[in-house]
């Protein structure tokens, strides 16, 4: 994995996923876990939430989007959930347990629900320019 330069910025990352009845929690924790790095796990209330404050945590993403060349997509995205100093996007849950990120534009592109990333920052530009640059070589 190449090493990925992180911006020195203070955020707060919010992950969650449902857990359907169907699925056994454990899983879903492993599916949020391949695309969250160094974050702690919450099971509760059907179900799970991961929070970090280290922006390195969306490390995976980032080199998804460099690899797939879809930073237009995830920025579209983030620019459209925008509301102050808040944005999200979604993450195909099953996608994520076979340790494939892939961007939703619905929840409902996740037939088993998407996982939510939210991610909290004054400087949130900054945030979506470093996750998702305007341009990329």
């Amino acid at each position: 994995m190449d090493k990925v330069k992180v911006p020195d910025i203070v955020c707060k990352i919010e992950t969650y996923a449902a857990v359907n009845p169907s699925e056994d929690p454990e899983k879903i924790r492993a599916a949020v876990s391949n695309v969250i790095l160094n974050t702690s796990y919450d099971y509760k209330d059907g179900s799970i939430k991961a929070v970090s404050r280290d922006i390195h945590s969306l490390s995976k993403i980032k080199e998804t989007i460099q690899k797939r060349k879809v930073n237009r997509v995830y920025r579209r995205q983030m620019r459209y959930n925008t509301k102050g100093d808040t944005t999200w996007f979604y993450l195909n849950k099953q996608a994520a347990y076979a340790n494939i990120i892939a961007i939703c534009d619905e929840a409902e592109e996740s037939p088993m629900g998407p996982i939510k990333i939210i991610i909290h920052c004054e400087d949130l530009e900054k945030v979506v320019d470093w996750l998702a640059p305007e341009f990329v070589d």
